[in-house]
C-alpha cells in the first residue's frame, strides 16, 4: 500500500488533470488517490493530489486562495473564453490606451460577480456545462461571488490589431480567470480571451514544490500531519489525549488551546489525529486520520 500524503504535481499543457491523476495511481501503485481541483487541458501549474487516507484532508484544500500566472489577448473574442474555442469576434484593439486597462481592470479586482464560462464544468441539471455547450444546447449560468484580491497586469505587447497581457491574479476559489479575461475585453469595448494559464500557489502549496508529471514516482509525498498544520494551524496534544480524541471523547476545557475555529491536532510522534473544534469550552475531533508511522 502506498504511504499517505499530499502530492504536488506541476501539470504540462496538453493533457487533462485526470490524465495526471492516472499517471500518479499507476506511479504509486494505488487507486486511492484525489485531487483538489482541476486544470484545463491548455493550463499548466499545480495541482494537489491526495494520496490514501490524505484524500480525506482535500476538503479542507480544495477552498483555498490562489495564484495563477495568465496571457489575455484582447481583440478577439471566442466562445469558450480561451485559447481551444471557436473565434466569435475580432476587433482592433489596437487603439486602447494602456491607462484604459487599468481603469477596466478596477471593477474586477475586491469583491466581484462573476458568471463562470459557458464551457465550464459547473452542473446544470446534473450535467457539465460544457457538455451542453458542445451539444448546442443554451447555457445560462448564474453570477457567483468571488474575491479578486489581485490583478495586476505585469507586461503589455502590442502586435497588430491585438494586446497581449501578461497578468498576475490572486484569488478565491471558484474563479474562473477565463471570465476575468472574457470581461476585461468585453469592458474595453473589443473583446478578449485566455491564451495562457499557469496555476503557482493554491494556499500555503508552490508549485516550486511540485514534480514534474514524469518525476511523480521520485516525489516525497508532504505527510497529513504537515499538511493539516499548514493548513488548518495545529494543536499539540498527548499520547492519552491523542486517544480520546481517536475514541470520540472530548477534551474538556481544552478549547482556549485552539487559534482558530479548527485545527490539526499532533500527536508526540508527530502524526496526524484528526481535525478537531471547539465544542464550547471543549475540543472534539470533527474527522480522525488513521494511525501513520511518524516521519
Amino acid at each position: 500500500m502506498a504511504a499517505a500524503g499530499i502530492l504536488l504535481v506541476d501539470k504540462p499543457g496538453g493533457i487533462t488533470s485526470h490524465d495526471v491523476v492516472a499517471r500518479a495511481r499507476r506511479a504509486l501503485g494505488t487507486r486511492k488517490i484525489g485531487h483538489a481541483g482541476t486544470l484545463d487541458p491548455m493550463a499548466t501549474g499545480l495541482l494537489v493530489l491526495g494520496v490514501e487516507g490524505a484524500t480525506r484532508l482535500l476538503t479542507f484544500i480544495v477552498g483555498l486562495d490562489k495564484t495563477y500566472l495568465a496571457t489575455i489577448r484582447l481583440g478577439v473574442a471566442t466562445d469558450t473564453d480561451d485559447a481551444d474555442g471557436q473565434v466569435l469576434a475580432q476587433t482592433d484593439a489596437s487603439t486602447i490606451a494602456s491607462a484604459a486597462i487599468g481603469v477596466a481592470i478596477e471593477p474586477l479586482t475586491g469583491r466581484i460577480s462573476q458568471v463562470p464560462s459557458t464551457y465550464s464544468a459547473i452542473k446544470v441539471d446534473g450535467r457539465r456545462a460544457y457538455d451542453l455547450a458542445r451539444a448546442g444546447e443554451e447555457v445560462e449560468l448564474r453570477a457567483r461571488e468571488v474575491t479578486v484580491s489581485r490583478f495586476e497586469v505585469l507586461a503589455e505587447r502590442r502586435d497588430g490589431e491585438f494586446v497581449d497581457l501578461d497578468v498576475v491574479v490572486d484569488c478565491s476559489s471558484g474563479t474562473y480567470i477565463r471570465s476575468l479575461a472574457r470581461d476585461l475585453g468585453s469592458a474595453l469595448g473589443v473583446g478578449g480571451h485566455l491564451t495562457a494559464l499557469r496555476r503557482t500557489r493554491i494556499g500555503p502549496f508552490p508549485v516550486t514544490d511540485a514534480a514534474p508529471v514524469d518525476g511523480i514516482a521520485e516525489q516525497r509525498l508532504v505527510a497529513p500531519a504537515a499538511v493539516a498544520a499548514a493548513v488548518l494551524g495545529r494543536v499539540d496534544v498527548t499520547a492519552d489525549e491523542a486517544r480520546d480524541l481517536r475514541h470520540g471523547k472530548r477534551l474538556a476545557g481544552a478549547a482556549e488551546r485552539l487559534e482558530r475555529e479548527r485545527a490539526a491536532a499532533i500527536d508526540p510522534t508527530g502524526a496526524l489525529v484528526g481535525i478537531v473544534s471547539a465544542r464550547g469550552s471543549d475540543i472534539k475531533s470533527i474527522m480522525n486520520m488513521p494511525e501513520e508511522a511518524p516521519r
